[in-house]
């Protein structure tokens, strides 16, 4: 009509019969909230656990007045997708104090891909955003883990962040209610103080902008946003961000993903490390490394903003200080190999474990000194009782924490000394990122400001990548030799302390497409030899069952073993094998997992969890290994989601073509999708014949 009227046409005359009364409109409902909610949940959710999942037995089946009528005319709801959709919508509406709504159709038999891509880019990752100042202090400086006698919000403030300092303790000063207890970090952080920092556990400080308050109009600090792996948690997390970004910028939320590089460039800059997370307890205590990766993919979207190139800066000069001081230094560099290791420092029992996590290791020592168990904890903890075989466990034990795959069979008393193709793919992606990087953003060279410098950098000193080009050629040779198994076609971990190559096969192996270390003669091997051993029925397995072992009452399921799988690991499979051109591999492996995720989703009210049991095929979000499943125990409806999931689901439609997604929309599984495929391809070579 408005064309119409911009070119000053009449419209022509249509005849009664081309009216569109024929084509259906979408159906709207009128609902009353409580009482519809009532009667749905009395019906339909008969194991009261406030879902409607393909485990009700309910009749499955509910009436609606529509709106076209004002309430005259009834229509059915059916199937557990429509209602459980339906109690989401009114879970939410209830939620919101509304007392009547008007919905449409479209939102209950909405597309499943449509609806979680929906969900995960409007709702989940705005409840997993986190913001660490005066709006949110007294929450998210309070630990859900402080075992002290007096628990309360608090928070340190690094040496080199004075203006933080005085922002908290004038808010401590304005707000005495919340007992904020604001403390200043050492200059030098030393397993010692860390351990003694123990008896006041606290949030550590990360990057603030200076704002102006519009009430005040003064100038003030407001916390650089991030987000967190799942609901419950209020710090900063190391390779969980990463992951998270992958999905943040396929939904256009850059700025997100960008306060999250500099909220790691200040960790680096203050304590000398991207952390496991923000909390005192972890600060000496890092996660796999992906900074590089995580800036240029940034860098990428924002490369024509002001101030992109100083950012970029910034990112590549804190990778390099956390390349030199943390990864290349010891504990953790193996000077026989050159390869590196998941090895933090630190003493005695991590007090971040749940109550009885160690009673079992540490009893036979309490009886040994006759002591109580706490007498016993502290005296270890300090040094006043010396016991090697449980420092050796406790350094393995933090090993394992550190890199990100707590815990696996894999790494059993033995991660610390364990040169991993995990990490070592990792820093070759720095290595080879910050030579291109150098060479082509910084003109072949960067200057090192006195801040970044460590181990034999010195300020001003020009860094080219010439020498990044010879440190990656040098770790590629050191994991050709030590991790690649010709005759098995996949890299495995090398004991640095026995001097042989594990046995122990890990998807992690696949870490070594995404970084680009691989030749194109052993990823074909990889993708040939390897990957069926990993693949199943809802995409990639963390490990192969028999390398996890038997298991039983002695020996119970550890999370990151057979038959779990996790986002991280099929992202960086799928991106990998794409570098390599395996694009058929790729795609097939990401369809299963987002077939997994999608049929979870539509089944069981709308959940998206932590890690799938991807040999499971009708309820593979239900886990039993230790840790149990975050993101199960939402009431009506999911807020959250988990971040590395919702990311690897809008990260992994990016990977399948679009017949795949239309695929993916109505359920139908792997096997009966390339039958199809396979059929209609047949079908059309016998009419070319």
């Amino acid at each position: 009509m408005k064309q119409f009227e911009r070119l000053g046409l009449k419209e022509p005359y249509r005849r009664g019969s081309h009216d569109e009364s024929t084509i259906p409109h979408s159906r709207r409902f009128l609902i009353q909230v409580e009482p519809t909610l009532e009667s749905l949940k009395s019906q339909e959710d008969t194991d009261g656990n406030m879902q409607i999942t393909i485990e009700d037995n309910g009749p499955k089946v509910l009436s609606l007045r529509t709106a076209a009528s004002n309430g005259h005319n009834r229509f059915d709801i059916r199937g557990t997708y429509m209602l459980s959709n339906l109690l989401q919508e009114l879970s939410l509406a209830k939620e919101y104090g509304r007392k009547q709504i008007v919905l449409d159709e479209a939102r209950l038999n909405e597309n499943p891909v449509n609806r979680l891509s929906r969900m995960i880019r409007d709702h989940f990752w705005e409840g997993l955003t986190r913001r660490i100042d005066a709006s949110s202090i007294e929450i998210a400086a309070r630990d859900p883990k402080d075992w002290t006698d007096d628990p309360r919000p608090r928070i340190y403030i690094p040496r080199g962040a004075p203006e933080q300092f005085e922002y908290y303790t004038q808010l401590a000063k304005d707000k005495p209610e919340i007992r904020l207890d604001v403390q200043l970090l050492p200059e030098k952080i030393t397993p010692d103080v860390v351990r003694d920092m123990n008896a006041k556990p606290g949030l550590l400080a990360v990057d603030m902008e200076e704002v102006v308050d519009p009430v005040t109009g003064k100038k003030t600090l407001r916390g650089r946003p991030f987000v967190v792996p799942g609901g419950r948690f209020n710090e900063l997390y190391g390779w969980d961000s990463y992951m998270e970004s992958l999905g943040l910028l396929v939904n256009d939320k850059v700025d997100l993903a960008k306060s999250m590089v500099l909220n790691f460039c200040f960790c680096i800059k203050h304590y000398g490390k991207i952390l496991n997370a923000t909390r005192s307890y972890y600060l000496c205590r890092s996660q796999p490394p992906f900074l590089t990766d995580m800036a240029l993919r940034v860098y990428d979207k924002i490369k024509h903003e002001p101030g992109a190139l100083e950012f970029l800066r910034t990112a590549v000069l804190a990778a390099i200080k956390e390349y030199h001081s943390v990864w290349m230094a010891e504990p953790r560099l193996d000077p026989v190999t050159g390869l590196s290791r998941y090895r933090p420092e630190g003493f005695g029992v991590p007090p971040e474990t749940e109550a009885g996590h160690f009673v079992h290791i540490l009893e036979p020592y309490v009886e040994k000194h006759g002591m109580t168990f706490d007498e016993f904890v502290h005296a270890y903890n300090h040094g006043d009782v010396k016991e090697p075989e449980l420092d050796n466990y406790f350094m393995h034990d933090r090993a394992v924490r550190e890199s990100g795959h707590d815990t696996t069979y894999r790494f059993e008393g033995v991660c610390a000394d364990l040169a991993t193709i995990d990490l070592n793919s990792l820093l070759f992606k720095y290595e080879t990122d910050i030579a291109r990087t150098i060479r082509n953003v910084f003109h072949d060279k960067l200057v090192i400001p006195a801040e970044f410098c460590v181990g034999s950098l010195v300020a001003g000193q020009v860094e080219t990548s010439a020498i990044w080009d010879r440190r990656s050629k040098r770790r590629k040779l050191a994991i050709d030799k030590y991790l690649w198994n010709e005759k098995e076609g996949m890299y495995f971990d090398y004991d640095t302390a026995k001097r042989q190559q594990c046995t122990y096969e890990s998807a992690t192996t696949f870490w070594a497409l995404w970084a680009g270390v691989s030749s194109p003669k052993q990823a074909a091997a990889m993708v040939t030899k390897a990957l069926p051993k990993f693949e199943a029925f809802g995409g990639l397995l963390s490990g192969t069952e028999e390398s996890r072992g038997e298991i039983g009452l002695e020996r119970p399921n550890r999370q990151w073993d057979y038959p779990y799988g996790w986002a991280p690991q099929q992202m960086l499979a799928w991106t990998g094998l794409y570098r390599y051109s395996f694009t058929e591999e790729a795609e097939r492996l990401a369809y299963k997992w987002l077939f997994m995720i999608g049929k979870a989703f539509v089944d069981f009210n709308g959940v998206v969890v932590e890690k799938y049991d991807v040999t499971r095929p009708i309820d593979p979000h239900r886990v039993d290994a230790e840790y149990g499943n975050q993101g199960l125990d939402f009431k009506g409806v999911a807020k959250e989601g988990f971040g590395w999931v919702n990311a690897s689901y809008i990260y992994g439609l990016q990977i399948v073509n679009a017949h795949m997604r239309r695929a993916l929309g109505t359920l139908t599984p792997y096997e009966t999708f390339i039958k199809a495929i396979e059929e209609n391809r047949n079908k059309a070579l016998a009419e070319l014949v």
